[in-house]
């Protein structure tokens, strides 16, 4: 150190001083168990068996609906009528009956909604007249006053997507609207939409 300046020194000694004097920053490593793997916090589902005890009661509903989806038509149809939603199981199911007449066209459906209590989603299971059985059920669930629903369908021999989505809800109304992509979600017609005011 001969060769270094004194002040130069001094300076290099205060500064190894004062760095020595800091406490060293670890991070907090978690605890491993006995079998030697990190415990992982459990994951906490919000309990949504009662989210569609909003639409319990009798609606109005207009529909409007796309005659050929994914076709690259635009011809839409209105029909109007009823909905009618009845709570089974104290929430964890619902019935609903849907009922529209218009444009030349009747409509009956049913839907089944299922609450799976251990994946915290739900089904919807849909029925027309016509056809007398169950379809594919989109599954889903909501999340901050919207609900999002999905499934994987065969339309015109192809393989597509279809999402069913519940917004714009108030004690007297909501909305509910259907969509189908053929491109893996990338992009998506909108098909059927019910706006429903509570009579």
């Amino acid at each position: 150190m001969t060769n270094v300046p004194k002040y130069l020194f001094l300076c290099l000694s205060l500064c190894g001083l004062t760095a020595a004097a800091q406490p060293l920053a670890v991070a907090a490593q978690p605890n491993p168990n006995a079998s030697g793997t990190v415990p992982q916090a459990p994951l906490v589902y919000r309990d949504g068996e009662h989210d569609f005890d909003f639409e319990i009661g009798n609606w109005k509903t207009h529909l409007t609906r796309l005659v050929h989806p994914l076709t690259g038509s635009t011809t839409w149809v209105t029909l109007d009528g009823t909905s009618v939603v009845r709570k089974i199981w104290n929430g964890r199911a619902n019935l609903v009956e849907l009922d529209v007449t218009g444009s030349g066209a009747h409509i009956e459906g049913l839907s089944l909604r299922l609450y799976d209590p251990d994946s915290h989603q739900w089904s919807l299971n849909f029925a027309s007249s016509k056809g007398g059985t169950l379809g594919q059920p989109t599954i889903g669930e909501f999340k901050n006053g919207r609900g999002v629903f999905f499934d994987q369908e065969a339309l015109n021999g192809r393989t597509i997507l279809v999402r069913n989505v519940f917004s714009d809800i108030t004690p007297t109304s909501c909305r509910f609207e259907q969509a189908f992509s053929d491109d893996g979600g990338t992009t998506w017609e909108v098909n059927w939409i019910a706006t429903d005011t509570r009579i």
